[in-house]
């Protein structure tokens, strides 16, 4: 179970409601946000935000400091061994499967009231991405990129040829790759990711370019983020330890700028405030290495990495990372370690803050005894005193099915999709009431038809494909 949910619009912030990982399921806020600082776990990344963080929370950090990091070694006069050619590796844009569905199994006038934003309808630049991302149009916003790539000569058939990066380049890849991910488009996410490597070659550095291009720069040209993105990408083509190998190496770089920092506080401009800034960028890593120490069952670094970020943690951080770790436990079968986290955290409550953290809690714990019906009993506090968390209603309901009242629990799911039409239509609820339909009847094809005619209206793109959301065969 699950209790989710800068001047310039950040593309980032629209990146909130994949599948659960962790650190935003476990650590989501009372509305159900995941919070800022442990939103970057790898099977939910809000991979843009990672670059909004630095631009709102450290908005005066010269670009020296943001951009640090020492490019290879080169000898004058002779050229780099490897450069980063990468291309767009489909020749087609993606499709809506939404739409192509709801032509398949209901008719095509209802396929036409399917309205969303394509490309053709927003601004050919960075601009129109963001649009296409805040509106949820994530298959529209991935074949922009496509378009935009193309441009800078980095589309379909150009991977393999030399060419020449820029910030803007970088930060567009990463882009396309993040959407990808999100979308569950792993392998073209793979493909498209090889020639980037682990972003060491010397062509994504200014240095590269000067003195023509980019003098007064130094550092890299990509996006911290991107580096982390990377990193992780192994997660989801089933390989968490290469993921957990490419993390620490990445940990160990960020580590020596830190010390850096740390160590010429007092004698290099603006040292203080870059020691924070790196800090906080170590302190995302160590959080998806526990994400990835959980995917492969290493406990024991769990443990380690949990005691470290408690320790390193403000007062409401500590709050939210104990709560965390009692889940971590819970999950592993320690419920009298996780009681003791869960206890506390709630001694840390601040006054005025809110009890939905604390009674999900007691929900979860009563969940691992069993006990569904104390637990549907506190995760419906927690609904009263966070209404705007659907992902309250999930557990609810699953509690009401393990309490043997099956049509109970539908009647809640619908009544909340009745109610919150837009927000309740997330993929874990559809998921849910998708399955509560066929314990209940064997004709559950047709309400669950209907749930398609509403996400049809109502939803801009799923992440999560219509045979594990909706529980429907799509092809003919």
């Amino acid at each position: 179970m699950a209790n989710l949910g800068s001047t310039e619009p950040n593309i980032s912030k629209y990146f909130a409601n994949d599948p659960p990982s962790c650190f935003d399921s476990l650590t989501a806020d009372e509305d159900g946000r995941s919070q800022g600082a442990v939103a970057e776990a790898y099977l939910s990344y809000d991979y843009l935000a990672n670059s909004s963080i630095d631009q709102q929370a450290q908005i005066n950090i010269p670009d020296s400091v943001r951009d640090m990091w020492e490019p290879p070694k080169m000898v004058p006069g002779i050229p780099p061994s490897k450069l980063t050619m990468p291309g767009v590796s489909v020749a087609t844009d993606l499709t809506d499967p939404v739409q192509d569905a709801v032509g398949l199994l209901v008719d095509a006038n209802e396929a036409q009231q399917r309205k969303l934003l394509l490309p053709d309808n927003v601004t050919q630049d960075e601009r129109g991405l963001r649009e296409l991302i805040e509106h949820g149009c994530f298959r529209s916003a991935v074949n922009l990129t496509a378009r935009l790539l193309t441009i800078k000569q980095q589309g379909f058939g150009h991977a393999g040829h030399p060419v020449k990066h820029s910030p803007n380049s970088l930060q567009l890849w990463f882009t396309r790759l993040a959407l990808l991910v999100k979308l569950g488009q792993y392998e073209i996410a793979r493909v498209e990711a090889e020639p980037f490597g682990a972003l060491n070659n010397p062509d994504v550095f200014f240095e590269f370019y000067h003195p023509d291009m980019h003098a007064d720069r130094k550092g890299s040209m990509a996006p911290f983020s991107f580096r982390l993105l990377l990193a992780e990408l192994p997660v989801y083509l089933g390989a968490p330890r290469i993921a957990l190998n490419r993390l620490t190496d990445l940990l160990a770089v960020v580590n020596q700028i830190r010390s850096y920092f740390e160590r010429t506080a007092g004698t290099v401009p603006h040292a203080k405030a870059a020691h924070e800034f790196w800090t906080t960028r170590e302190t995302r890593i160590l959080h998806s290495i526990v994400n990835c120490a959980l995917a492969v069952k290493d406990f024991g670094l769990v443990e380690q990495l949990m005691d470290r970020l408690v320790g390193a943690a403000s007062t409401p951080q500590k709050r939210i990372l104990l709560s965390a770790w009692g889940r971590v436990r819970l999950q592993c079968g320690d419920m009298i370690g996780a009681e003791k986290k869960f206890s506390e955290a709630r001694r840390l409550k601040e006054k005025n803050s809110s009890e939905a953290p604390d009674l999900i809690d007691r929900g979860l714990l009563a969940v691992a005894q069993n006990d569904f019906q104390s637990a549907f009993e506190q995760f419906q506090k927690a609904s009263e005193a966070a209404p705007t968390n659907t992902m309250l209603y999930n557990n609810m309901g699953v509690c009401l099915l393990y309490s043997g009242k099956l049509k109970e629990a539908i009647k809640l799911y619908e009544d909340a999709i009745q109610r919150n039409t837009k927000s309740c239509l997330n993929e874990s609820l559809l998921v849910n009431l998708s399955t509560l339909y066929e314990l209940e009847s064997n004709h559950a094809k047709e309400k669950k038809i209907n749930l398609l005619k509403l996400v049809n209206r109502h939803r801009a793109d799923l992440t999560v494909g219509l045979d594990v959301c909706l529980k429907l065969q799509t092809t003919v």
